[in-house]
C-alpha cells in the first residue's frame, strides 16, 4: 500500500495458500518495506477488498490476525491502523538473560509461562548435560514478550539437583537467570548455534505469526566458569524481531 491506497502483489485463487494468509502476508510486507508507517490508517475495507480482490469476510480474517500479532491495531467506527512497532534492536554477543537485554533496551519484559515442571533427562539431553538418562531435569518453557510483543518461545531445562526449589518459583515474573545465581548456579559462558526454520501451527500461535513464516531458533548449552555443562536453551525467535550483533577476528600466523 502506497500513497495512492494501493497493495502491491495480488491475491491467487489457485494459490496454495489461504487466501486470507496471503491478505496477511500482503499487507506485513507492505509494513515490512515502509509503505505502511506506525500510525498509518488503511484504506476502508470496501476499497481493500476491491484491491485484494477477496471478499468483506476474508479480509477481516486477515486484519485480526495482523491484530493479534500485534502488527495492526483496530479503531471501533475510525478503521485500521498500524500499530506502534517495537524499535528493532540487536541482541548482543555477550551472556546475558533476556530481562537484562530488555532492562538495556528500555523495554518492559514479560513472560507467559507455558509450562513448568520436572521430567526425566533424554538421552540427547543427558549427553549435552553429561548426566544419566532419566536424571530429573526441570524444564520452563515461556513465551518471552518486550512490550506485549512475543518475541521468542523459550525452552531451558537444567538437572534440579542443581537448583532444588525451581518448580516452586512464578517465573512469570521472576528472571530465570537471577533465581540460579540465588541458588549459586553462575553461567561463564554458552555454546549456541543459530539456524533457520519456519513457524509450525504452535510456534506460530504463541509468537502470533502465520505458519510457515520464518524463525531463527537458537540451540545453547551453557557452561559455568569450570566448562561444567549447567544447562540447556532452545530459543526459537520470530524471524523479523531478532537481530544477532557478532564479530569476527582475523588472526594472523
Amino acid at each position: 500500500m502506497n500513497d495512492s491506497r494501493e497493495v502491491a502483489g495480488a491475491i491467487l485463487p489457485g494459490y496454495s495458500e489461504p487466501l486470507w494468509i496471503q491478505a496477511v502476508n500482503l499487507i506485513h510486507g507492505e509494513i515490512e518495506k515502509g509503505n505502511l508507517k506506525p500510525g498509518a490508517r488503511l484504506a476502508p475495507e470496501r476499497e481493500l477488498c476491491g484491491q485484494l480482490g477477496i471478499s468483506r469476510v476474508t479480509l477481516r480474517k486477515a486484519l485480526g490476525h495482523l491484530v493479534e500479532r500485534g502488527e495492526l491495531s483496530a479503531s471501533h467506527g475510525r478503521g485500521w491502523y498500524v500499530a506502534r512497532a517495537v524499535p528493532k534492536k540487536e541482541w548482543p554477543n555477550s551472556l546475558e538473560s533476556f530481562s537484562e537485554t530488555a532492562a538495556r533496551m528500555g523495554l518492559k519484559p514479560h513472560s507467559q509461562v507455558l509450562h513448568a515442571g520436572t521430567d526425566p533427562a533424554t538421552f540427547d539431553e543427558a549427553e549435552r548435560l553429561s548426566i544419566a538418562p532419566g536424571t530429573p531435569l526441570f524444564r520452563l518453557e515461556r513465551v518471552r514478550l518486550l512490550d506485549d510483543v512475543p518475541i521468542a518461545l523459550d525452552l531451558s531445562r537444567i538437572p534440579l539437583s542443581l537448583a532444588p526449589g525451581l518448580e516452586e518459583v512464578d517465573f512469570r515474573t521472576r528472571s530465570f537467570y537471577s533465581t540460579l545465581f540465588e541458588a549459586g548456579v553462575e553461567p561463564a559462558r554458552a555454546d549456541s548455534t543459530i539456524e533457520a526454520t519456519k513457524a509450525d501451527e504452535r510456534a506460530a500461535e504463541h509468537l502470533r505469526t502465520a505458519p510457515g513464516d520464518p524463525l531463527l531458533v537458537m540451540h545453547q548449552l551453557a557452561l559455568g566458569a569450570g566448562q561444567e555443562p549447567l544447562f540447556l536453551s532452545t530459543i526459537r525467535y520470530a524471524g523479523d524481531r531478532y537481530r544477532l550483533r557478532t564479530s569476527f577476528t582475523r588472526t594472523y600466523e
